[in-house]
């Protein structure tokens, strides 16, 4: 069988399937590591830690005892960090410490920035002092900045050198990177000066000066900048690659695409678990990890829930004399709700991706005032004359089409206005203003409704 499965097991395999996950299933179940090692050997390092991340705890720690003695270092960079944890506990520090050793400088400092400072010191004691010297200053950079990000592997040659040097020079040096797409020019103090794609150099004659092909304005990125805004700078300008210099403007680095599609994919998913409220969690968590994390968004909840109730017990008197006010009234406020954090999601996103600035505030927030306006004028206009038919009192529909109305023009407002007065206050708006939007529209939303239900229906 272990033949078989080497014959089926080439390069055909494209990502991991239904079919193949099935069949590493039953390998495992019956302890054949040969079958399961010829099953993984093709997979692409993401797909291998797609597949460990898939299976539950037994079978992840049978598929890594297969695996370990052929274990691909590469897919450590890629598996979230409650399954790294756990796998690097499995393999060993020292085994770990070599697979660490093998990465490129940016997914070694990423794997080793996952571990607390006792486990970082045991695994860079097993790595040679070269190599241990370059992460160590890695991890020295704060977290989440393009220090952190860059790989120290990249290609730098002085701007005298003809292009047959630098092709000659890229043919015979043992320690450049195993992709790149640029070529940097530095001067003697290690300046970056310029910059010349690839593909530049072997368009050119081989007696061309590296000086007179080089583009002389490129983006120079400093070491603490944070990764978000790295990002967004390869998002605008289209980059491939971009040095990284330190406060001497001393080339130190480089950032490529593929570190910078990991950090978008990253930030998006984090605004998205917050404006969820559910913090930073994933599949792979614990029961009680996950609870916890959820508990203290739920907790922000209960007291807004009660807030409105507090206000609802205000028109006690009201409701008890118009019963049909109980059944309307939580239309107004889901309305608003939802309607709120259409606007909050949009601005949230304006703001991370930097589309929302001071020039053009005040024309997103007059945009979403006018579509307040019309949103509540068209649903006013259906759930008005829906409580007018079902209760069979037009001034019923006239009450709650009013309070529609106001609420829906207040979601607007305050959806696109709380997200920037809380990143004013340096509050991440992500986190803040769902719970303070919410709160907001249940509030007017009720106190609208039954304030002008007393007025005009009693």
């Amino acid at each position: 069988m272990a033949e078989a499965a080497e014959r089926g097991a080439p390069a055909s395999f494209h990502g991991l399937t239904p079919r193949l996950m099935a069949a590493i299933g039953t390998a495992l179940e019956g302890g054949q590591d040969d079958v399961v090692r010829a099953f993984v050997r093709p997979l692409h390092p993401s797909d291998l830690a797609d597949l460990i991340e898939r299976l539950d705890e037994d079978d992840r720690r049978r598929l890594v005892q297969a695996i370990s003695d052929a274990f691909d270092p590469e897919c450590l960079p890629w598996l979230e960090d409650s399954v790294r944890e756990a796998v690097m506990d499995q393999l060993g520090m020292v085994r770990v410490a070599e697979a660490v050793a093998e990465l490129e400088t940016d997914d070694a400092v990423e794997v080793l920035e996952s571990l607390d400072a006792l486990e970082q010191r045991e695994v860079l004691r097993h790595i040679p002092a070269e190599d241990r010297a370059v992460l160590e200053q890695g991890l020295t950079y704060p977290e989440d900045s393009a220090g952190r990000l860059m790989q120290r592997e990249l290609v730098a040659v002085p701007p005298h050198w003809t292009v047959g040097q630098t092709i000659d020079f890229l043919r015979s040096a043992a320690d450049l990177p195993d992709q790149f797409f640029d070529v940097f020019v530095i001067d003697a103090r290690r300046k970056a000066v310029g910059v010349v794609p690839v593909s530049r150099i072997l368009r050119t004659k081989r007696p061309v000066r590296i000086a007179d092909i080089m583009s002389r304005e490129f983006r120079r990125i400093p070491a603490t900048a944070d990764q978000e805004e790295v990002g967004r700078l390869f998002q605008r300008y289209g980059l491939a690659s971009a040095p990284v210099v330190d406060a001497d403007e001393r080339l130190v680095g480089v950032v490529t695409v593929d570190d910078v599609v990991h950090v978008l994919d990253e930030e998006a998913e984090e605004d998205l678990m917050r404006l969820g409220r559910v913090g930073e969690t994933n599949v792979n968590a614990s029961v009680l990890g996950t609870a916890r994390t959820r508990i203290r968004w739920l907790l922000i909840t209960l007291v807004n829930t009660l807030i409105a109730s507090t206000v609802i017990s205000q028109f006690e008197a009201t409701i008890e004399r118009l019963v049909a006010l109980a059944v309307l009234m939580p239309i107004v406020a889901a309305m608003g709700g939802n309607a709120g954090m259409q606007v909050v999601t949009v601005v949230v996103r304006a703001l991370a991706t930097g589309d929302l600035a001071t020039d053009n505030v005040r024309r997103v927030i007059l945009k979403e005032l006018g579509v307040g306006i019309i949103n509540g004028m068209v649903f006013a206009s259906i759930l008005g004359t829906v409580a007018a038919l079902w209760f069979e009192d037009p001034r019923i529909g006239l009450v709650l089409a009013a309070a529609m109305v106001f609420n829906m023009v207040w979601a607007g407002l305050a959806g696109s206005l709380i997200p920037i007065l809380i990143q004013r206050m340096k509050i991440d708006p992500a986190v803040g203003a769902g719970p303070f939007l919410t709160t907001t529209t249940d509030v007017l939303g009720f106190f609208s409704f039954l304030g002008l239900a007393t007025l005009f229906l009693i």
